[in-house]
């Protein structure tokens, strides 16, 4: 008797495989759809409390008789606890439009939500931040990070010659996704440091530092050797940015900018395109110059008249942010304001969480 495997159509496996990547869309979109129904549910609750206690003078306890009733009522949902029933009321009162939160927020988790309701005060850098969650997939503790260190202020605030020496759209694209300050606060490192000790501490860290990085970047190596005319020359680092289709050189400078550090990596990016870089897929690569601080005129000055394109931006050892920065972000007094007296803590989110169900 022929086995079943030998009975099967020749076009049988890749119809199998077909059916498994069909079967997995529709679990993902199933997911999506469950976890909107919830967060919609979750905001329709905190309408309704607000409501009650707004028009009708219902007093704070009321939330807590509720979650009991809701608990005995709906023992296999752990979403009803008093503090997560807060959480509604508050991300109800964030958001009273109902529009906003069905198109804009409804794809994040509920934990996102919390997250981004105890860490953001502005309703405009909420959305923001919602915005990335969804572009880059950042889950809730990687959310916390990007706030806390400030991406959407850093990003796109590097001094560079894109404009004029790339082709648009690349050049904007480029220009939006490098940053300044790079915050490397996830390496044991202060003071002065040498350089060589920076790279192996990124290295050894390399998912971090893709993750400060941004969405796209891909390693490649470190001390990438380049024979350029008989003589052996190293890249601190090379990367792959698979949007912009091109290499990217990262040079590492543990001192203030220097014009000649720019001279140099003009150097390696000529050697670079035409050593490594196929010209029929990849674009003109990219260096990223990473310094311990910078004084901007002379970055300007440094750049003006190269052909290379070169990105100059400065890092940071802590989460310390600049005046502007750590001044946008809301003090735990001014949130606990904000969304009343009667939100948990900061520090609560966690146990709101394990209340929480998906």
């Amino acid at each position: 008797m022929p086995s079943a495997i030998s009975t099967l159509p020749s076009d049988y496996a890749p119809f199998l495989e077909e059916l498994k990547a069909r079967v997995r869309t529709a679990q993902l979109r199933a997911s999506v759809a469950a976890n909107s129904e919830m967060v919609m549910l979750y905001w329709s609750i905190g309408r309704d409390i607000l409501d009650r206690q707004q028009q009708a003078g219902w007093g704070a306890k009321i939330i807590d008789r509720l979650a009991t009733d809701l608990t005995h009522e709906f023992p296999a949902m752990r979403g009803f606890s008093t503090r997560n029933l807060k959480y509604m009321r508050a991300f109800a009162k964030a958001w009273p439009e109902r529009q906003i939160v069905q198109d804009r927020l409804a794809q994040l988790t509920w934990f996102h939500q919390i997250a981004l309701l105890e860490k953001l005060k502005n309703p405009e850098e909420r959305l923001a931040y919602a915005a990335a969650v969804t572009e880059h997939g950042w889950s809730r503790d990687i959310l916390v990070i990007q706030i806390e260190t400030g991406f959407l202020k850093r990003l796109g605030k590097s001094v560079n010659n894109f404009a004029r020496t790339l082709p648009k759209p690349q050049s904007d694209l480029a220009a939006q996704t490098l940053k300044d300050p790079y915050v490397f606060d996830f390496l044991e490192l202060t003071g002065d440091v040498e350089e060589r000790r920076l790279e192996r501490s990124l290295v050894e860290k390399i998912r971090r530092f893709l993750l400060e990085l941004g969405v796209g970047f891909a390693f490649v190596g470190h001390q990438v050797h380049l024979n350029v005319a008989g003589e052996d020359f190293y890249l601190d680092m090379l990367f792959y940015h698979l949007r912009l289709r091109c290499y990217v050189v990262v040079e590492l400078k543990a001192t203030q900018f220097r014009p000649e550090y720019a001279g140099k990596l003009q150097f390696y990016l000529s050697a670079v395109d035409d050593l490594i870089r196929d010209r029929e897929k990849d674009g003109p690569t990219i260096g990223l110059l990473l310094c311990k601080s910078k004084k901007q005129v002379i970055v300007e000055y440094t750049l003006r008249e190269g052909q290379r394109p070169i990105g100059v931006a400065s890092y940071q050892f802590t989460r310390a942010l600049p005046i502007d920065l750590a001044q946008s972000l809301p003090t735990v007094d001014a949130l606990e304001a904000e969304l009343s007296q009667s939100l948990p803590r900061a520090g609560e989110a966690d146990e709101a969480e394990q209340n929480a169900t998906t």
